[in-house]
């Protein structure tokens, strides 16, 4: 099977949002009036962010997501993506899970795959996404994209869903903890297929003061925040396994296993796992129900984690305000390796 055949069977479908889509040199996307366009890239590297063995469709699935949270940590509505896939061989069976994996989600958000490239070598996949935000009222930012700079002190610190599953499945895969197996099959959900937080973001915009995705790892994510709009937080650490879905929603057995799972093994898993792609966000106190009308309205629960202060730095504390040392380091590409292949 040849590149241009390859493109043409697994990729390349109607673009009717799209000036131009897959087949012309670039692709042109027409903006509405007072719109402005919002553009993220995440590449994904076998052996890095998945294990060579994974299901294909999940893959795909995981591709686009995690790129669809970059969009929803800004409150961008998504249009478009280009792909940029480095394959060993041109398998059939692979391609068509991974085209079906990568597209039904990509028709989940009406985000259309309008070009990008293909090679022959490691697998490697590359995807940049864009998406529309409102332009903001003079005088302001000029956006109304949630930005990382507007936390401010007082501000509530909030995190989406569940965080924790995906470090739980690491650990589990690479032989370093030892879970139940509907404990396993629902963090291994979490890890190869998460969900991209969209509809909250839109529902965020005007409400939340600050915004990013969960994919180093809360502490680090945060930090991004944090560094940004030049405050500091406090934490309370009392939520973490309250945060772990595998383990919340876990009976018999299994649940006894997750009531036994070591305090700081839980804390490790919630605020420097990673691969979460939750969004964390700030909002003025003054606005917890509009917070609440958000989650809601996008059916996404959210849990309120902290507050911010005017001191640099980020505290942790347990449920009674003691202080908790935090030993706790997010994901660095260059200094940790992701994945390997599982035992």
């Amino acid at each position: 099977m040849g590149e241009f055949e390859l493109i043409q069977r697994y990729f390349t479908r109607p673009t009717p949002n799209a000036v131009l889509g897959v087949g012309d040199d670039c692709a042109v996307l027409q903006l509405g009036a007072g719109m402005q366009m919002a553009i993220s890239t995440d590449m994904l590297v076998a052996g890095r962010h998945f294990f060579p063995d994974v299901d294909p469709r999940t893959l795909g699935h995981k591709a686009l997501a995690v790129n669809l949270s970059d969009l929803a940590a800004c409150g961008a509505r998504p249009m478009a993506f280009t792909l940029a896939l480095a394959l060993p061989t041109a398998n059939a069976t692979w391609l068509q899970a991974f085209s079906e994996g990568l597209l039904t989600l990509a028709d989940a958000h009406a985000c259309e795959l309008i070009g990008g490239d293909t090679t022959q070598g490691p697998l490697n996949i590359c995807i940049t996404v864009f998406g529309e935000v409102p332009a903001g009222p003079p005088g302001g930012t000029g956006t109304q994209a949630i930005l990382r700079s507007g936390a401010r002190m007082g501000h509530d610190i909030y995190v989406s869903g569940t965080l924790g599953d995906a470090r739980l499945a690491l650990e589990a895969l690479q032989g370093r903890l030892q879970l139940p197996a509907d404990v396993l099959a629902t963090a291994r959900q979490r890890l190869e297929q998460p969900t991209p937080r969209v509809a909250l973001g839109l529902a965020l915009r005007g409400i939340a003061s600050a915004a990013a995705d969960v994919s180093d790892g809360l502490l680090g994510d945060l930090g991004h925040i944090l560094q940004r709009s030049g405050v500091g937080a406090t934490l309370d650490t009392s939520v973490a396994t309250q945060l772990i879905a595998a383990c919340a929603n876990s009976t018999g057995a299994s649940s006894q296993f997750c009531l036994n799972i070591r305090p700081q093994t839980a804390l490790q898993c919630v605020l420097s796992g990673g691969d979460d792609y939750e969004l964390v966000f700030t909002a003025p106190a003054s606005l917890r129900a509009a917070v609440q009308a958000a989650s809601s309205a996008s059916d996404t629960p959210v849990t309120r984690i902290g507050q911010i202060d005017s001191a640099l730095g980020l505290r942790l504390v347990d449920g009674h305000g003691a202080p908790v040392a935090n030993t706790y380091a997010s994901f660095d590409h260059f200094e940790q390796q992701m994945c390997s292949t599982p035992n």
